[in-house]
């Protein structure tokens, strides 16, 4: 998975590149379509795998904001830091 991940950036990095270069020699169509598919690719196809990637095996309860981890924040904030 992170090696898809890799690949898939680079090749959105290369046709962001590759827009920009036929942008900058005058057939602005084509290189506004390139560069705005990469931009689409990264929205809809890069940043979801990348975001399932990294969150699989977490607990998502944890990151909500619950009664519960409110309670444990406003425990952690009354401690004071032994090193003060």
């Amino acid at each position: 998975m992170k090696r898809i991940i890799q690949i898939l950036f680079i090749l959105i990095l290369i046709a962001l590149g590759a827009g920009f270069y036929i942008k900058s020699t005058g057939d602005h169509l084509t290189g506004d379509r390139i560069v705005g598919l990469a931009i689409i690719a990264t929205a809809f196809i890069l940043m979801p795998i990348f975001i399932y990637h990294q969150s699989k095996g977490k607990k998502m309860k944890d990151y909500m904001l619950t009664k519960e981890n409110i309670d444990k924040m406003k425990e952690k904030k009354g401690k004071k830091p032994e090193n003060q």
